[in-house]
């Protein structure tokens, strides 16, 4: 297992909103101890002089090798947090997104690899399952509640 700590700056990132009917596509996140602590939407940082809509379809060819289609406009959030007593802060651009049809349609679990060579997984989780007790959350902290103000989180799928 990987020992992953958020770096000392405020990072900029581009992240995806992808649905099947209730259900949203997101990566695991686990504890040093290997316990699940939560899921978190895909994507990455946004380079310097890339768009942030143009940095999410990247990220999702390199971690996924599939060509998402950005349907909207994003949902802005600034997420302070600490993972395993180190702080973290970033700028996060959620969009929604459309995965291409065929490679995903059946699949209930994907495991990639970041570009650092770290093996991920990435599940569908249905919204309601997410910040409950027993459950995990749903990162960035607040996300949950923001998308069902939006009164728009769900596909027609």
């Amino acid at each position: 297992m990987t020992v992953w700590r958020p770096p000392s700056e405020i990072r900029v990132k581009a992240l995806g909103l992808p649905w099947r009917g209730r259900r949203l596509l997101v990566a695991e996140v686990y504890a040093d101890d290997g316990r699940l602590k939560g899921v978190r939407p895909l994507g990455g940082s946004v380079a310097f002089g890339e768009r942030a809509d143009a940095a999410l379809v990247r990220e999702y060819r390199e971690e996924l090798g599939l060509t998402v289609q950005v349907l909207g406009a994003p949902l802005v959030m600034e997420n302070l947090y600490t993972h395993e007593g180190s702080p973290g802060h970033e700028v996060l651009f959620l969009f929604p997104v459309a995965l291409p049809p065929g490679p995903l349609d059946t699949q209930e679990s994907i495991v990639f690899h970041e570009d650092c060579g770290t093996a991920c997984v990435a599940r569908w989780y249905d919204l309601e399952e997410l910040d409950r007790d027993g459950g995990p959350e749903l990162y960035p902290v607040g996300l949950k509640a923001r998308l069902l103000a939006e009164g728009r989180p769900y596909s027609d799928a």
